[in-house]
């Protein structure tokens, strides 16, 4: 019964915890890790391959059964995240609340774009994107009522900087970012906060890329406590975006260029003449963080530039 014995000063007694994709790898460990703390866990995994094929109960029962043998609370669900409802109404009718998500079940459908078929675009788009969504509409009404709910949605690298062979999987991973930042934006008067995190570490999705010596060092336990601190109650970020990696944990943030204002009409050759100015960022850059500060540099720009 040591585990909910554990002095721990980051507690989640009380708290419900929706992990999906949570039967092996990063997701069993966040699993173990909030139940660890006192939380109360739902464990979602479909059971599937890494490319979403196939059905098993077996890997969310075995991870309910370890946080039971410690003495944790926790109630599997094996739905696809795509009917997140069901994965919710598991949560509230084994616990009576939810109070944080862990966007994280995923999948992968590689090919270049030459090869790539509509099918697997499709399938990457429901499980990536579509499925954070259905499981996060299906929690926030609960999370508004109560005044609290965090959010955490696993974006990727290959979205944030490319990869070859994952367009379609690089384009869901930085289109929930899109989504973490409107999330974080309409939830914040309700306590509600979303953020994003960009985990590397070895799972059955990466195990074919590193060395022994790499997946040592990429362990997934160490995405975790980014994750446990992001989801507590007193972790008051919104809208960031996370990297860890191997316990290298940063945040990343737009830069803009000071770029080139040109009044007029502007015509194709006005802008080539200008590119190196549009593309540096050695002079006056700055870190917009929200939509309107676009529009306020123009105005900035259009009241103090030289008029012709």
């Amino acid at each position: 019964m040591w585990l909910i014995k554990m002095s721990v000063s980051l507690r989640f007694d009380g708290k419900v915890v929706v992990v999906t994709g949570a039967g092996a790898g990063i997701g069993k460990q966040y699993a173990l890790e909030f139940a660890k703390r006192g939380a109360k866990v739902v464990v979602n995994d479909l059971g599937g391959s890494v490319t979403g094929e196939g059905k098993s109960g077996k890997a969310a029962d075995d991870v309910v059964a370890e946080i039971k043998s410690l003495g944790g609370e926790a109630a599997a669900n094996y739905d696809s995240v795509e009917d997140g409802e069901k994965i919710i109404t598991t949560a509230v009718q084994a616990f009576g609340r939810v109070d944080v998500i862990i966007n994280n079940a995923g999948i992968l459908r590689d090919a270049s774009m030459v090869k790539m078929t509509p099918d697997q675009w499709d399938i990457v788009m429901k499980v990536h994107m579509k499925g954070p969504f259905s499981v996060t509409r299906a929690a926030w009404n609960y999370m508004r009522k109560q005044k609290f709910g965090r959010i955490i949605n696993t974006s990727s690298g290959s979205g944030v900087y490319g990869n070859f062979g994952q367009a379609n999987y690089g384009a869901a991973k930085l289109g929930i970012h899109g989504f973490t930042n409107v999330l974080a934006r309409e939830g914040e008067k309700y306590n509600i906060f979303t953020n994003s995190i960009i985990p590397v570490a070895a799972s059955r999705m990466t195990q074919d890329l590193f060395t022994p010596e790499m997946l040592e060092l990429l362990k997934p336990e160490k995405i975790v406590p980014l994750v446990v601190f992001l989801a507590h109650e007193s972790c008051k970020e919104n809208g960031g975006l996370f990297e860890a990696a191997g316990g290298w944990y940063n945040r990343l943030r737009w830069q803009r260029s000071e770029g080139a204002f040109i009044r007029g009409n502007v015509k194709a050759e006005d802008v080539q003449k200008e590119w190196t100015k549009v593309n540096d960022f050695s002079r006056k850059s700055d870190y917009p963080a929200e939509p309107n500060a676009t529009m306020r540099r123009l105005l900035e720009l259009n009241e103090t530039s030289p008029k012709i």
